[in-house]
């Protein structure tokens, strides 16, 4: 790969200090002992009470006045001025140290260590005066240009290609960027804090599994070479924490990596952090009053107050939330109440109301869509969705009182989904019979259907005292904590199509077109994965693309017409 002409300068640079006889990267130990943020917060001109201090950080900016020059650098707090004065770091004969290497041999993104006392220039800007320092680490890869002055950023890094795919030139360029990580690991200390004081015990379960049970969601598939057998990346940890409470543990929790093989938007990222939590002995009221408590903590501890704002809206996470049965919200949405409506009859809601559905999807995942079209985006403050039907809630517990619902919650805020919880199902036969309505939903086309898991079945033959389980996404609620619009913003390293398969050729709008395919859903198809038309043709499974296609369409709020599995067969057949 060609090198650019400020890359060519800085090699020659790292050449000429090595030459000097500087390593250019140091091995032993700089300790420090102040932070930038910490001197500009507590210096006191009169009590001069940073006499001698040692700093590390890269420079950021120069400004080389003869035999005295100013620089800013940047530790892990924030920035601060140094001014180095020839005379002082070159107290001898030999001036090279000033004249070589700091005027002409360092760079801005180059790391240093500087030892001094701290004062007031004549502006008011608070520096180090610099007696003494060392080159770290010699930066061979120019910095974008970026300027800030008295804490706004000019010019700032804004191309999301360029911050999520190099997050380390994103963290050194855009300081509020470190902030939103800063925030995310103090939500999950947040939450930590309260759970370990009630005595809840952290635990970790596995990644790898035999079966991909806890959620309805596509997996992912490996292979273990030894036992030669085929194993799945963790969907849910559900299943694993319950057996858990089988084994005796009164509380359990765990902040957990999970893994789904579906598609990516702003608020969907295949690898994502949940934190599920599963209390002996209580219902799912107890943990609507428990998930309130959790939600109004971390905003306490991130902001001192429960109003949030999150874009132009002002959440209100104060409890109590409002609570709204399922069935109740589409009826409120829609004015259609489809209680006590069978199979047949919710699909024909949903051709009333021109929500796409296919025939592998059972009557769970009908009112789902339903909801989901027609109803969540409406839950702007937060609110309990409660009382799910039983068809869309295959490991929760019937309704003490309302026969064909669950006891069962989700909550939203913003439109999205934070949480989701259940009175959990403790009746293993019952559960038999709800895996086994999954298999047959398997049988007829759906992907996502839930697996049996014998060996789960027969944790609940032992006994598992009532439960109530809740699940949080991490990355939605630091994206609602942390005013971020898009998950990619709450990675650190998100999800990205490789740069290789970005310049791979792809087939061109006509040969989607010349098989019946409209032009706006040839974007979507490429953003599926099928990139060429030969692609397209190997699926063979013209209501699971359907199903894909409406899905992506509703996530990303494109305002397509849905798609019938039949349409989407004629496309496969020309």
């Amino acid at each position: 790969m060609a090198l650019s002409e400020q890359e060519q300068i800085r090699r020659q640079s790292l050449e000429d200090i090595r030459k000097l006889g500087i390593d250019p990267y140091p091995a032993a130990e700089y300790m420090t002992n102040a932070f930038a943020q910490d001197i500009q917060d507590n210096f006191d001109p009169e009590k001069n009470n940073f006499p001698d201090v040692c700093l590390a950080g890269r420079i950021m900016s120069r400004r080389i006045m003869g035999s005295a020059s100013f620089a800013e650098i940047m530790d892990s707090s924030g920035r601060i001025q140094i001014y180095v004065k020839r005379d002082d770091i070159c107290q001898g004969e030999d001036k090279r140290l000033y004249d070589t290497v700091f005027r002409h041999l360092l760079d801005i993104g180059d790391i240093i260590g500087v030892k001094g006392f701290v004062f007031m220039t004549r502006t008011g800007e608070i520096s180090v005066h610099v007696r003494e320092f060392t080159l770290l680490c010699k930066s061979v890869r120019p910095l974008p240009v970026v300027k800030e002055k008295d804490g706004i950023l000019y010019d700032a890094v804004t191309d999301p290609e360029m911050r999520y795919r190099q997050r380390y030139v994103d963290l050194i360029v855009n300081p509020n960027v470190r902030d939103v990580f800063r925030k995310r690991t103090q939500i999950i200390q947040s939450m930590r804090e309260l759970f370990n004081s009630r005595g809840y015990l952290e635990v970790e379960t596995p990644i790898l599994q035999p079966i991909p049970g806890g959620a309805s969601a596509r997996p992912f598939i490996t292979h273990h070479n030894t036992l030669d057998m085929p194993l799945y990346l963790r969907i849910a940890n559900e299943l694993y924490l319950k057996r858990l409470i089988v084994g005796g543990f009164e509380g359990v929790y765990e902040f957990a990596r999970d893994f789904r093989n579906e598609g990516m938007d702003r608020t969907h990222n295949p690898e994502f952090t949940v934190m599920e939590i599963y209390i002996a002995y209580k219902d799912y009221n107890w943990m609507m009053k428990f998930t309130e408590e959790i939600i109004r903590k971390a905003a306490l501890d991130l902001h001192n107050t429960t109003g949030v704002a999150y874009g132009d809206t002002m959440l209100n996470l104060d409890p109590p939330f409002r609570r709204v049965r399922m069935l109740d919200a589409i009826k409120e949405n829609t004015g259609i109440d489809i209680s006590g409506m069978d199979e047949d009859g919710i699909r024909k809601t949903c051709d009333r109301l021109d929500i796409p559905h296919t025939p592998e999807m059972g009557k769970g995942k009908l009112i789902d869509a339903i909801f989901g079209e027609k109803c969540e985006d409406k839950y702007v403050q937060p609110t309990f969705i409660i009382d799910y039907p039983t068809e869309t809630s295959p490991l929760t517990k019937k309704h003490r009182s309302i026969p064909g619902l669950t006891e069962r919650f989700e909550l939203f805020i913003n439109g999205k989904e934070i949480a989701n919880a259940y009175s959990e199902l403790n009746d293993p036969i019952d559960q038999m019979e709800r895996f086994q309505e999954q298999l047959r939903l398997s049988e007829k086309g759906d992907d996502e259907a839930m697996f049996i898991d014998q060996d789960f079945i027969r944790a609940l033959e032992y006994g598992m005292p009532p439960t109530s389980g809740m699940g949080i996404g991490i990355d939605r609620l630091t994206m609602l904590l942390t005013n971020q619009p898009s998950i990619q913003d709450v990675l650190l390293f998100p999800q990205m199509k490789p740069l290789s398969q970005n310049v791979k050729s792809e087939s061109p709008a006509g040969d989607y077109l010349e098989l019946g395919i409209p032009a706006e859903w040839i974007e979507p198809l490429k953003k599926l994965g099928y990139t060429t038309v030969a692609k397209l043709k190997e699926t063979g499974k013209a209501g699971k693309l359907a199903n894909d296609l409406n899905g992506y369409n509703k996530k990303n709020k494109l305002g397509l017409t849905g798609l019938s599995p039949q349409k989407v067969e004629e496309w496969l057949k020309l």
